[in-house]
């Protein structure tokens, strides 16, 4: 999908209440403010906040604010008609999410593996470590990171698997579009590689006598047929263990000059002998490799597919979720509006005139809080909290308010 990686996000601030007046406060501290946020919407037992609406708006705007000129009066009416659909956008995301889990799809090792691939980015090798370097990344904890990639590929595999599989795209068309586009299919010259890093410790003498058999042992096994991927995973030292020795896609000039003039020449399948690098030793194999030059149809031909496809599938999406609103139970507090609504579906927040403002702790907000990102009219990450509050709510008062290297220019661990 094309739109999958293309990211465009929002978010800001909370709507703060507080319960119980000063001088209750002040005789019995176990009365001190308590802090809630308002629900504005309810679908199937999930919740969207005030403060979830208003984060992203800012984030919109700050978004829009690094587009150049758009200033003023222009920039607050880019962010008004942005944030428009923020409701919309936030019940797309709850619905889909939730079609993901009726439909048992698991993606628990996609969100592993894209973890690891972050943790290496992040150079820490220390699950705490690594942690606190997401919070301060992101100003999220690590529980939310997973949570937000979760909620992201669940959404990715329903839009695949309820609207891309019915999107057929006619070969002829495609060959169309390939011979009227060949300058987009130009490849530089690049290789995919696998790794296996066998440590020579402390570096003495004996240690890297040791760490070289033991790497051109592994070498033999996988000429006489054992699985690069298999011994990676069991024996090499590098962070790319995890995912089977995949150390990734290079285009000249991004590998260590020694590395890139064994590997490069190279066929697909082509195992290095072991490489001595400053860790240690490396093993390499070019898993795949691009010529440069054009690319055939035949090598691009999912690209073009994914390229056609895509004016058709927002309108298939778009159907999709309404069909997923009118089965759905959604109620919306006046004064919000969903954007998306289904046709005569009645999401009348019920008896608003009998019923007290409901909030949600903050807290409770806080602790499934999870990053908020939209594909295109398709958001992905927050979906709400569940809706523990009773049928009536206590009265509240409103408060203003490409690689890294290591020192030897080898790749990096």
């Amino acid at each position: 999908m094309s739109s999958k990686h293309g990211l465009a996000g929002a978010f800001a601030g909370a709507f703060l209440c507080v319960i119980t007046s000063s001088v209750q406060a002040a005789d019995r501290p176990e009365l001190q403010t308590r802090i809630v946020e308002e629900i504005v919407a309810k679908v199937n037992g999930e919740i969207i906040t005030r403060g979830e609406l208003e984060k992203q708006r800012a984030m919109i705007q700050a978004q829009l604010e690094k587009q150049p000129g758009l200033v003023g009066p222009a920039l607050q009416q880019a962010v008004d008609k942005a944030a428009a659909d923020a409701l919309r956008d936030q019940i797309d995301q709850l619905l889909l999410v939730q079609k993901g889990k009726d439909l048992s799809i698991n993606v628990d090792a996609d969100v592993n593996r894209r973890v690891a691939e972050i943790q290496k980015t992040s150079g820490l090798a220390d699950p705490d470590k690594f942690h606190d370097w997401v919070r301060e990344q992101t100003g999220e904890s690590f529980e939310d990171l997973k949570l937000a990639f979760k909620n992201q590929l669940l959404t990715q595999r329903v839009i695949g698997e309820e609207v891309y599989r019915n999107v057929t795209i006619p070969k002829a068309d495609m060959q169309k579009y390939y011979d009227e586009h060949k300058a987009e299919f130009v490849r530089k010259e690049s290789v995919s590689v696998r790794e296996i890093l066998i440590s020579a410790g402390d570096k003495s003498p004996a240690a890297v006598a040791a760490a070289d058999k033991k790497a051109k042992d592994i070498v033999d096994r996988i000429r006489k047929g054992e699985k690069f991927p298999e011994l990676a995973r069991q024996y090499s030292d590098a962070e790319t263990a995890k995912e089977d020795g995949m150390l990734g896609t290079f285009t000249k000039g991004q590998l260590n000059p020694a590395i890139e003039s064994v590997v490069f020449p190279q066929k697909k399948g082509f195992v290095t002998d072991p490489i001595r690098i400053d860790a240690g030793f490396e093993i390499l194999k070019v898993e795949e490799r691009t010529a440069e030059g054009q690319a055939s149809f035949d090598e691009v031909q999912n690209e073009i597919n994914g390229r056609l496809s895509e004016p058709k599938v927002q309108p298939k999406l778009r159907e999709l979720l309404t069909q997923l609103r009118a089965n759905a139970f959604l109620q919306i507090k006046p004064g919000f509006v969903d954007s998306g609504a289904a046709p005569n579906k009645d999401t009348t927040w019920k008896d608003p005139a009998q019923l007290k403002p409901q909030t949600t702790t903050k807290e409770a907000v806080a602790n499934q809080r999870h990053w908020k990102k939209v594909m295109k009219v398709i958001p992905y990450g927050r979906t709400g909290v569940k809706d523990t509050q009773g049928a009536a709510a206590p009265e509240v008062a409103p408060v203003p308010s490409t690689p890294v290297k290591n020192a030897d220019s080898s790749p990096n661990k």
